[in-house]
């Protein structure tokens, strides 16, 4: 198949970057299996957890090839992906059927984890929060750190506890 034989696998070890703020975004990739973060660091030097990736995901620094990337991408557990050069499947688009489709559905499931994201942090209760949450992340619960869950949901370690236990009640 053509969309195989332009990318290779690479194991990421719990703990090590895919891919590093600022350095060029030249590689894209697809979790085989693990789960992968991206958070920036804000001027204070605090982490914020924008993204999760897990099995299935697509993993890129930003939208465009051969820019600097936009955030860390970190495994949160010993990670498979399948990697290929980002310009190299970009020059694809619109020309493979199959390279197009898997870009849009990509870009289109990161698009809408982003605004519902944005609308869960300026508008829910940290309650709402978490249950949205277990929703578009089914099984990351037992497999990420609750203070990175914590932080990407925009709330303290012992706000998510008090959701987590609120939730338990119901």
């Amino acid at each position: 198949m053509f969309v195989e034989s332009l990318h290779h696998e690479e194991i990421i070890k719990k703990g090590d970057l895919f891919l590093r703020y600022g350095q060029k975004n030249w590689k894209i990739g697809k979790v085989v299996s693990g789960v992968l973060r991206g958070y920036a660091i804000d001027e204070m030097g605090n982490e914020m957890t924008t993204h999760f990736y897990r099995e299935g995901d697509m993993v890129f620094g930003n939208y465009i090839p051969d820019v600097a990337c936009s955030m860390n991408i970190e495994a949160i557990e010993e990670s498979i992906i399948t990697t290929a050069i980002f310009s190299e499947i970009m020059s694809h688009v619109n020309k493979n059927e199959e390279i197009t489709k898997i870009m849009n559905t990509s870009f289109h499931k990161l698009n809408t984890q982003l605004q519902s994201r944005l609308i869960a942090l300026s508008n829910l209760k940290s309650i709402e929060k978490y249950t949205l949450f277990l929703k578009e992340y089914p099984n990351l619960l037992n497999r990420v750190p609750h203070y990175h869950i914590a932080n990407f949901l925009g709330i303290t370690p012992t706000q998510l506890s008090r959701a987590r236990k609120e939730f338990a009640e119901k």
